[in-house]
């Protein structure tokens, strides 16, 4: 990884003269009261390696009558040079290469010389930061546009088992209703047999009455037809006897039967209706309970994906689309969080870049900072950062433009040289 071995700004924005060598690795805090050029320097570094796109609107220093001069020096070897207002480039190459800020950017990250564009990044544009660097992004895109799917045909298909639901719910229940419509045919075809037979009977009555006229002719004809009156008389007895037994069957249950047949048919109806609407609830419900079954499966391959993935820092992982760290989403992380995980991100997007640039570090208590100074150490990444203070967790103080040193740098383990000059280098 390239790192900043030696620094020295003159003329530019605040800054009249500054040289500060800083620690390989961990932190390098240039502290001081506000408004006397701590930003500066580090504008001033995201000048020299960072090209046109980070000079400043007027970098040379109000008042002075000598134009910027930039001189950073890299671990490559490599010394870059701006120089005037313009910040004319020139690189030099101990072993004699050329190149100008194209070859710079190939191995200076960009959002380390400008932490606060990572930072200032929606949570889900740092997520696909984030799963780009780890190479999972299209990946775990995919599964996530999977369980959108998903949850939108499982929402869309509940709402359809609670309208189910509800229709059911709504619909009158009558379980003495038979589960079958009733025939009105079969009740008009028995009602036709009792009336066959009840017309049998009054053929029978009308038959008995012939044979007493002809019992009554068979008297008055007595005398002259003793046989015809004997078996008339037999006939009468026959008919008397057959009449005698006869009773005639009522229709009227029929009747109420066929008059009540439309009720029956729409409780049927209603009833088989009700069965169909909640059988219908039922499966949409197992429908929704399988896409809630997939979404959950879905999930568990995203995290699996995450889990085998080479992340920057660990505890950083990307849920619902947005950044987490340790669980917490960006707004919940405290400062010194975020600080650490977008120091992790942006070292990872351009492996060869070692070092990053920080502003207002005051948002740390002491015994974060050094906790954050050891973690630097460990990943082997120099931090340049600033921090409105005076104390001993400095490496350098600003003051007046100049760089004053600190007797005890407090934060890293590397010796830190800087030097305090009324003048040029």
């Amino acid at each position: 990884m390239i790192k900043i071995t030696n620094l020295e700004l003159e003329n530019i924005k605040r800054i009249k003269a500054v040289q500060l060598a800083p620690s390989e690795s961990g932190l390098t805090v240039i502290g001081g009261n506000n408004g006397q050029g701590k930003t500066s320097v580090l504008d001033g570094i995201a000048w020299a390696l960072g090209g046109d796109k980070f000079k400043p609107s007027q970098p040379q220093r109000d008042g002075s009558v000598i134009p910027p001069h930039l001189r950073v020096t890299l671990s490559n070897g490599l010394i870059v040079e701006r120089k005037g207002d313009r910040g004319t480039l020139k690189i030099t190459d101990p072993n004699g290469g050329k190149g100008g800020q194209q070859l710079l950017n190939e191995f200076i990250g960009q959002l380390a010389l400008d932490l606060p564009k990572f930072m200032q990044a929606t949570s889900k544009e740092k997520a696909q930061t984030l799963l780009r660097i780890i190479g999972v992004g299209d990946k775990l895109a995919a599964l996530e546009q999977q369980e959108q799917n998903a949850y939108n045909q499982r929402r869309a298909v509940g709402q359809v088992a609670d309208q189910k639901q509800k229709y059911a719910d709504e619909l009158p229940d009558y379980p003495e209703a038979p589960a079958e419509e009733v025939s009105i045919s079969e009740l008009l075809r028995s009602q036709q047999e009792i009336l066959a037979r009840n017309g049998e009977n009054q053929r029978l009555r009308q038959n008995r009455d012939i044979c007493e006229q002809e019992l009554l002719r068979a008297q008055q004809d007595y005398d002259r037809a003793a046989e015809v009156l004997a078996k008339a008389q037999q006939a009468a007895e026959t008919a008397r006897k057959s009449a005698a037994d006869l009773t005639d069957e009522s229709t009227a249950e029929i009747e109420e039967n066929i008059h009540n047949i439309d009720v029956i048919n729409a409780k049927v109806r209603a009833r088989r209706e009700r069965d169909r609407a909640l059988t219908e609830a039922q499966e949409t419900r197992e429908q929704y309970n399988e896409l809630t079954a997939k979404i959950e499966d879905i999930r568990a391959q995203k995290t699996a994906l995450l889990d085998g993935a080479d992340l920057p820092l660990p505890g950083l992982s990307v849920e619902d689309g947005e950044l987490t760290y340790n669980g917490a989403k960006w707004d919940c992380m405290s400062g010194a969080e975020q600080l650490r995980a977008s120091a992790a991100i942006v070292r990872r997007l351009n492996p060869q870049c070692g070092f990053v640039l920080m502003d207002k570090l005051e948002q740390m208590d002491a015994a974060t900072l050094a906790e954050f100074g050891k973690w630097l150490e460990q990943e082997g990444l120099q931090v340049i950062a600033t921090r409105v203070s005076t104390g001993g967790e400095c490496s350098i103080i600003i003051e007046d433009g100049y760089a004053k040193p600190t007797e005890q740098p407090a934060i890293t383990s590397a010796p830190q040289k800087a030097t305090w000059e009324r003048g040029k280098f």
